[in-house]
């Protein structure tokens, strides 16, 4: 032990040093020490995340769970009118020229795109009409055709996803027309589908005209 000015004592002793002392003094040393326990854990912060959820989170599942994912998908499934296989679909906006429909009717327009919907689920089918009709608009395709099928084997007779599709066409602002396709490309099984000018299309042709 050493000692300063000030009345101040620093313990300097080193374990060989304590060997040297007499066994009172270790005894007493040793009992002065008996609390003390060594720090096993490292000298080190903690930066794992906390396992538990805070608030801020709890409030975002919470809102995901009162305002669940929105359809913008505009078609319905409920009261269907049921078709049979050889029922004929046959529908079109007014204002759409007769002759116009004349030659969908006969199948006349090239066809630039089709959409089978055999062995699909009619929620499955709703998706991929909202999409294919979307998709038509998009890239400037008028004359499609769509693949539902007849129904022939099903037990009742009805043609469930023809029946869908005839409410669902009309519902969709960008379906000019529709009608049962010629035998050659699927009969009652099949429907052709006029489908509305694009913006781009429309700009196109004023641009033409315009000039």
């Amino acid at each position: 032990m050493m000692g300063e000015p000030g009345g101040k004592v620093h313990a300097t002793s080193t374990v060989n040093d304590i060997a040297m002392t007499t066994k009172d003094e270790r005894l007493s040393f040793l009992e002065e020490m008996k609390d003390v326990r060594r720090i096993r854990k490292p000298n080190k912060a903690d930066v794992k995340a906390p396992k538990d959820l805070t608030p801020g989170h709890l409030e975002r599942q919470r809102s995901a769970i009162d305002q669940p994912h929105r359809d913008c998908n505009p078609l319905t499934a409920d009261m269907v009118e049921p078709l049979t296989a050889h029922d004929v679909l046959c529908w079109q906006r007014p204002g759409v020229q007769h002759g116009v429909f004349r030659k969908l009717r006969l199948g006349q327009y090239p066809i630039e795109a089709r959409l089978d919907l055999h062995r699909m689920t009619v929620e499955e089918a709703r998706r991929d009409v909202f999409g294919f009709i979307n998709d038509c608009v998009r890239y400037g395709l008028r004359s499609v055709i769509i693949l539902h099928g007849k129904g022939e084997r099903n037990p009742d007779g009805i043609a469930q996803l023809k029946s869908h599709l005839a409410k669902w066409l009309p519902e969709l602002e960008d379906v000019l027309a529709f009608h049962s396709a010629q035998k050659r490309h699927g009969g009652t099984g099949a429907v052709y589908v006029m489908v509305r000018k694009g913006d781009r299309d429309k700009q196109r042709n004023r641009e033409i005209h315009g000039s």
